[in-house]
C-alpha cells in the first residue's frame, strides 16, 4: 500500500461531512439548525464567500481567502472535500462504476479555451452588473438549488405521508408542512442542471470541474503555483496506467508521465492506485512540472481565447438589452394585479444590489418560515433567473424575522436590527375597489387590515354599514401580510408594488390604551 494512501481516507472523511452538512441545511424542514451552525457551513463556500467579502470585507467573509491559500500550498482541495457539487460528482461516478460498469478513466486533452473563456466571461458580465452566468454555474448555487428545489419537497412529501400514517395509530410527534410554493421554473431548471451534472460525471468524472465550473477555472490559476502537488516519479512509474484510471480529473498522462495539476483535483484517488510508488506528492521544487502541451496550447489559443470572450460579452450583452423586466369572494375578480416591480428581501437594499450579489443558491428559500420567499423565473428580468423574490401569494415576510439576512452567504442579503426591519419599506400596498368582496359581494370583510403589522391597511366607512380598505403608504412596510390574507380570486384587491430601492416607513402612531381605574383586584 501506498505509504500516502492515508491522504485519500481523510479526503473522503472531509468530504461527506462537507456534503452531508450543506445538504442536511437545504433539506432542514423544521429548521432545527441553529443559524451559526448554518453561517459555520456556508462561510467555506467559495463563490458567496468572495461575493460577500466585496461587499462586506472581514472575517466572516473570508473562507475564499483561506481556499485560495490552501490551493497555493496543497492544489485544489476545495474542489475535492469542501464543495458539496464536486462530492456528488463523485457519488455518481461511483454509482456508475458500481453498478453500470463503466469503463476505466483515461487521460484526455485539456478543454483551457473553453473552461478559461467561461471564467472571463462570468467575471466580465459580474462587473458590468449582472450576477446571472455566475449564479448559473457556481457548484455551491447549484448543488443548493439541487437540494432545495427537488430533494427537499420529495422529503417533504415523504415526511407528510409518513406524519398521516402515524396520526392514525394516534401518534402525532411528526408535523405535517404544507407542500407550496413549488415553482415549476425553479424545478425544470435545477432538474435540468441536475441530468446535465450526472451525464458528464456519469463517465467522465469530474468533467464538469474542468469546463464549465468558474470556481474550479479559477482555482486552477491558482494550483499552477501550488507547493505540493502530484507528480509521477518517472524513474519508478512502470507505466501500469493504474493510476490513469482512477484519475477523475482524467489529467494523468501515462505515455509522457506528465500530470497536469491545473486539472487535478486533489482526490488522490491516484497515490493509493499505485503499486509501485511512482506516484508522489511533493514539492515543486523536488519534482518540476512544466506542461509543455498546455504551453503551447496557451500561446497558440491566446487570441482564439480573448476573441471567444469578446463575442461571448457581446452575445451576453445583447440578451441582456433584449431581456425586459417582466412582472413577474363569491365572484371572480376581473381587474388584473398591475405588478411592475416584485419586492426582494428585507435587507437586499435595491434590486439593483441583489441582482448583483445574489448568487440563487435558495438557502434563504429553504429556511423561510413562512414560505414567501420564492425562486423568481423572469420576475426580475432574465438577468435574475433563479433569484429569490418575495411571493405574496405563497406567504408573508414575518415581522418579527430576519432569518434570511442571517444565514445569506454571499451578503446579498444584509443584516438588518429587528426594530430596523420593522420600519424597512420593500413596497406599497395598493387596493383595488371593485375587486374586494365588500364592493363585489356587498360584504363585511377586514382580513387585510387584521393581518396588517403596522396597521397600515385601515377599514374605513364604505355603506350600509360596511367597511372598506384604506392604504396609509407612509407606514406601510410592504410585507405582504394584506396580499396573502387577501380572498379574493383570481385576482386579489390588495397587492404590493415592490420598491427599486427599499425606503424608511414612519413609525406607526401607537394607540394609548387607557386604562380604568377600580378597586377589585380582578377587574374582568
Amino acid at each position: 500500500m501506498h505509504r500516502l494512501s492515508w491522504l485519500k481516507a481523510v479526503r473522503v472523511a472531509v468530504s461527506m461531512l462537507f456534503f452531508l452538512s450543506v445538504g442536511l441545511i437545504f433539506i432542514d424542514l423544521v429548521q432545527w439548525i441553529p443559524v451559526k451552525i448554518i453561517n459555520a457551513i456556508t462561510w467555506t463556500q467559495y463563490a458567496p464567500s468572495l461575493i460577500s467579502f466585496f461587499t462586506s470585507p472581514g472575517f466572516a467573509a473570508a473562507g475564499f481567502i483561506l481556499f485560495t491559500i490552501l490551493t497555493l500550498l496543497l492544489g485544489r482541495v476545495y474542489c475535492s472535500s469542501v464543495c458539496p457539487l464536486g462530492t456528488f460528482q463523485d457519488i455518481i461516478y461511483r454509482m456508475g462504476r458500481r453498478f453500470f460498469k463503466q469503463k476505466p478513466l483515461k487521460y484526455s486533452k485539456p478543454k483551457n479555451i473553453l473552461r478559461y473563456t467561461v471564467l472571463v466571461a462570468v467575471i466580465i458580465s459580474f462587473i458590468s452588473g449582472t450576477s446571472l452566468l455566475l449564479s448559473l454555474l457556481d457548484p455551491y448555487s447549484n448543488f443548493g438549488r439541487i437540494t432545495g428545489d427537488i430533494f427537499r419537497p420529495a422529503f417533504q412529501f415523504v415526511s407528510n405521508s409518513l406524519a398521516a400514517v402515524l396520526e392514525r395509530q394516534d401518534i402525532f410527534w411528526l408535523a405535517r408542512k404544507d407542500l407550496k410554493g413549488i415553482h415549476t421554473s425553479s424545478v425544470v431548471f435545477a432538474s435540468g442542471f441536475l441530468f446535465l451534472v450526472v451525464i458528464m460525471s456519469f463517465s467522465r468524472g469530474r468533467l464538469f470541474c474542468n469546463t464549465l465550473c468558474p470556481v474550479g477555472a479559477l482555482l486552477s490559476i491558482f494550483s499552477r503555483g501550488s507547493r505540493l502537488r502530484i507528480v509521477l516519479d518517472k524513474s519508478s512509474c512502470n507505466s501500469c496506467g493504474q493510476c490513469s484510471k482512477v484519475c477523475k480529473a482524467q489529467c494523468i498522462d501515462i505515455k509522457s508521465k506528465e500530470v497536469d495539476f491545473t486539472r487535478c483535483v486533489a482526490c488522490f484517488n491516484c497515490l493509493s492506485a499505485c503499486p509501485s510508488d511512482g506516484v508522489l506528492y511533493s514539492s515543486r521544487k523536488s519534482t518540476p512540472y512544466i506542461p509543455e502541451d498546455e504551453k503551447l496550447q496557451a500561446s497558440s489559443g491566446k487570441r482564439r481565447t480573448i476573441l471567444k470572450a469578446i463575442l461571448l460579452t457581446t452575445a451576453f450583452t445583447s440578451v441582456k438589452a433584449f431581456a425586459t423586466r417582466l412582472k413577474g369572494g363569491e365572484k371572480p375578480t376581473e381587474i388584473p394585479e398591475d405588478k411592475k416591480l416584485v419586492a426582494t428581501p428585507p435587507g437586499s437594499g435595491s434590486h439593483e444590489h441583489f441582482n448583483l450579489f445574489c448568487t440563487a443558491c435558495h438557502l434563504c428559500v429553504s429556511a423561510c418560515p413562512t414560505q414567501v420567499l420564492q425562486p423568481s423565473f423572469l420576475q426580475y428580468g432574465l438577468h435574475g433567473l433563479m433569484q429569490p423574490y418575495m411571493d405574496y401569494h405563497s406567504g408573508f415576510c414575518n415581522f418579527e424575522c430576519t432569518l434570511c439576512a442571517e444565514i445569506c452567504p454571499a451578503d446579498a442579503i444584509k443584516i438588518v436590527k429587528p426594530e430596523q426591519k420593522k420600519r424597512v419599506q420593500l413596497g406599497v400596498a395598493h387596493f383595488i375597489e371593485k375587486n374586494c368582496v365588500v364592493y363585489t359581494d356587498n360584504t363585511a370583510c377586514g382580513a387585510c387590515s387584521e393581518h396588517c403589522p403596522t396597521k397600515a391597511v385601515n377599514m374605513v366607512p364604505y355603506k350600509n354599514g360596511l367597511t372598506i380598505p384604506e392604504v396609509n403608504d407612509k407606514i406601510c412596510i410592504g410585507c405582504g401580510a394584506c396580499e396573502y390574507a387577501c380572498p379574493t380570486r383570481p385576482y386579489r384587491s390588495i397587492f404590493v408594488e415592490g420598491n427599486a430601492v427599499h425606503q424608511l416607513a414612519d413609525e406607526p402612531v401607537q394607540e394609548k390604551i387607557e386604562l380604568q381605574k377600580t378597586t377589585e383586584d380582578f377587574p374582568f
